[in-house]
């Protein structure tokens, strides 16, 4: 059997691609090869409700495909979660998304880490800390090998700045950033952080927390987004957005950043937007089409 040579980025959409001609994650997976990327992030961002059944087809599709998967857990995890009843709440989707996903073949699952409440960063970050250690041990004792991934997050009032989830990495086994380079744009609401030099800062510091290897196992969301003075107000399709796209993408390149690019453009952009961004981090490695190598 014949097989393309795997790009050091896998390219692919969050969510379902649009085009897809049938129903469920499966035939998602397969669309996905169809349309020649390799990743696809399973958006259970409401909830988790799959069984043991569909998590045992969708593993086996992204096997068949050669797709690989992450998982985006539901939006309403907060690890600065303000009452006993919401912090339990939190903890049981988390691991939901943690262990429905380790069944369906993922590797990385990633979720909204919360909120500062108007508390001091410091004061937020510790009791984060706290969680996440407790809740990776959960899932390392009970043999769930996955990748707990926080993402950065686009409003200044939100747990989430790049450099909290890098240090997070460094000081909590199981845990890795989830990227969101449009968040990083939108977050201080000026529409800074859009320049080569500003993204190869940011994956300078990726490198110093967490070595060459943390360039190695790379996780993003990309898209265009459009922000208010408040941070984060909407994604939006690359060519009605303002991300200097082609400049991350070259610095993806100059630093060997490897790992998963999932784009979370709006429908009806996805693929396209995903499409556009694969062939153009092709185009700028110097990259001819892909041949087929023999296995």
């Amino acid at each position: 059997m014949d097989k393309k040579r795997p790009d050091p980025l896998r390219f692919g959409t969050v969510g379902s691609p649009q085009t897809t001609p049938a129903s469920g994650t499966p035939a998602a997976i397969r669309h996905i090869r169809e349309l020649g990327m390799d990743h696809l992030e399973i958006a259970w961002v409401q909830s988790v409700r799959v069984g043991d059944d569909m998590c045992a087809q969708i593993k086996a599709a992204g096997e068949a495909s050669r797709v690989s998967l992450s998982v985006h857990a539901p939006y309403y995890i907060n690890l600065n979660s303000q009452t006993d009843d919401l912090m339990r709440k939190s903890d049981e989707r988390l691991l939901a998304a943690a262990r429905r996903g380790f069944l369906a073949g993922a590797r990385s699952i990633i979720f909204h880490p919360g909120s500062y409440h108007t508390q001091p960063p410091e004061q937020v970050y510790e009791r984060a800390k706290d969680k996440l250690v407790e809740l990776t041990t959960i899932l390392r004792e009970e043999g769930t090998d996955v990748i707990l991934r926080p993402e950065t997050m686009g409003k200044s009032a939100m747990f989430g700045t790049l450099d909290e989830v890098i240090q997070l990495s460094r000081e909590i086994p199981g845990v890795l950033p989830c990227i969101d380079w449009a968040h990083l744009h939108a977050r201080q609401g000026d529409g800074t952080f859009n320049s080569y030099d500003d993204f190869a800062g940011a994956l300078t510091r990726v490198r110093n927390g967490l070595g060459e290897a943390g360039l190695k196992d790379m996780h993003f969301h990309l898209s265009g987004i459009a922000y208010t003075s408040k941070g984060e107000k909407e994604h939006l399709p690359l060519n009605e957005a303002d991300l200097k796209y082609r400049e991350l993408l070259q610095a993806f390149i100059d630093f060997g950043v490897e790992g998963v690019c999932a784009v979370e453009a709006p429908l009806p952009f996805h693929v396209a937007d995903a499409l556009t961004l694969q062939a153009t981090y092709r185009r700028l490695r110097g990259d001819e089409p892909l041949e087929t190598l023999a296995d």
